[in-house]
């Protein structure tokens, strides 16, 4: 597998966890762990980290190749 197919890969992965994340906040479902709901703004946060990774795998799979 080349790096730019990984870079995709990778950043399609981000992406759908991403997405994932903020549909739960949209439609406010309740996440419980161990008995213990989680709030929402854990959820915000990784949506936020997610989306920037996947905007990085993204960006990294379109850099031209370099060297020989």
């Amino acid at each position: 597998m080349s790096q730019r197919t990984f870079s995709v890969v990778v950043a399609v992965v981000f992406l759908l966890i991403a997405v994932g994340h903020l549909v739960r906040i949209v439609l406010g479902a309740t996440l419980v762990i161990e008995g213990v709901a989680v709030p929402m703004w854990p959820s915000g946060l990784v949506a936020m980290v997610m989306a920037y990774l996947a905007g990085e795998g993204f960006r990294l799979s379109k850099k031209p190749k370099s060297g020989p």
